[in-house]
């Protein structure tokens, strides 16, 4: 493979684009999601073919040296550091890859628009509809690409769904149901970490789990207009991760449960939850229109459940759609029609939609959620919250 500056050239006989620009990419974290995200723009490039772009990991930065070090390693960055401000000021950076707690989304992604980098931002977009709309108002003023990581809208059989809601074969849609169940701090002895922190993570399983489920609400069915929340956290208190006996306070929700009315006049449910034993990642969507419905589980992330009123009565009923033939979303980059993909291909595909429009200019809205979709998911949470406290239905209201 011969370089040039700023492009890498692919080869005639392959029939591709020969050139391909190379995009400098830092990243804001390195844990659970630097990993993924890492997968995500090494395996691209050679899968989703020809690539848009060929990623360059330019630095990785966090706050713990021998994390992070071993983080540049691990993933193949050229270099690291622990100071974000070194990130958003390099030149050879040319997108922001924020996979940071959610404290620090909205400084990070501020000041990199400010210089001019794209962002790709982990959900939620921030703690709140204000710290939300700031960041949005930085990356519409910086004229940059700006894409939230609800990477679930990545799922081939949930672009599917996505087809054939806009495409009306399920009809007028009348209800949404929506859950994210997990189990992993249902232990009273889990130790305190920074998503049980309100100052850091904004909320609990609302910001974590149920951000996700209010983004695929909006996108499959359209705006809200109105909530009616109950939020729970079971466990005030837990171990300090220092380990020295000492307990901390729990300031986050530990479950949420929320009715949704529609603009459209359909209504919803939402639920998230960490304190459901035995579900590991138990994300649930189902649709009910007035022609059909749809069923999505993301544990069986390959398959989507269809029906159909107007098929023969004989053969009526739900049908079992494996997502995984050429003809279904992204599915002509991967294998013959049955192999299935897994979670971590869902950052494949948001990596590859990113850089086209970085690239090619293409337009992240209507499949990846831009930092508009996140402020409008930060509205809908903080209106969760405020039904809550209040005990009554919260009228959401955006910002034009």
């Amino acid at each position: 493979m011969s370089e040039q500056v700023g492009f890498v050239t692919m080869g005639e006989a392959t029939g591709a684009t020969p050139e391909a620009p190379t995009v400098g990419v830092g990243m804001l974290g390195y844990a659970f999601m630097g990993k993924a995200h890492s997968n995500a723009f090494k395996t691209m490039p050679y899968i989703m073919w020809p690539p848009p772009a060929m990623p360059r990991l330019v630095a990785i930065c966090g706050r713990n040296e021998a994390a992070v070090s071993e983080a540049r390693v691990r993933y193949g960055f050229e270099r690291h550091c622990q100071d974000w401000h070194e990130l958003v000021d390099d030149p050879e950076i040319q997108v922001l890859d924020n996979l940071a707690p959610n404290n620090l989304h909205a400084e990070p992604c501020i000041q990199a628009a400010r210089n001019g980098k794209h962002v790709l931002c982990e959900k939620p977009l921030a703690r709140n509809a204000e710290e939300a709309r700031r960041m949005l108002d930085a990356v519409r003023q910086a004229g940059v690409v700006h894409m939230v990581s609800f990477n679930y809208r990545f799922v081939p059989a949930l672009r599917l769904a996505y087809d054939i809601v806009k495409e009306g074969r399920l009809g007028q849609i009348y209800h949404f149901r929506g859950q994210y169940l997990q189990e992993w701090i249902a232990s009273p002895e889990f130790p305190m970490v920074w998503r049980l922190q309100r100052e850091v993570a904004g909320s609990g399983a609302l910001g974590d789990l149920g951000a996700h489920t209010i983004d695929l609400a909006r996108w499959l069915i359209g705006e809200i207009g109105a909530v009616s929340g109950l939020m729970k956290t079971f466990i005030p208190e837990r171990p300090a991760g220092s380990g020295d006996g000492r307990r901390e306070k729990v300031t986050v929700d530990d479950a949420v449960v929320s009715l949704l009315e529609f603009e459209s006049g359909a209504i919803g449910t939402i639920e998230a939850s960490r304190f459901a034993p035995g579900r590991k990642n138990h994300h649930t969507i189902e649709i009910n229109g007035s022609k059909g419905s749809l069923y999505f589980d993301l544990e069986r992330l390959n398959e989507l459940q269809f029906f159909s009123t107007e098929d023969p009565p004989d053969v009526q009923g739900f049908h079992d759609i494996l997502a995984t033939e050429a003809h279904h979303p992204y599915y002509s980059f991967w294998w013959p029609h049955g192999h299935v993909i897994g979670w971590e291909h869902t950052f494949v595909h948001e990596v590859y939609h990113f850089l086209r429009a970085v690239t090619q200019g293409e337009s992240i809205a209507p499949h990846g959620a831009t930092f508009e979709d996140g402020y409008r998911n930060a509205v809908v949470a903080d209106g969760i919250v405020e039904s809550s406290r209040a005990g009554r239905k919260v009228t959401l209201r955006y910002e034009a």
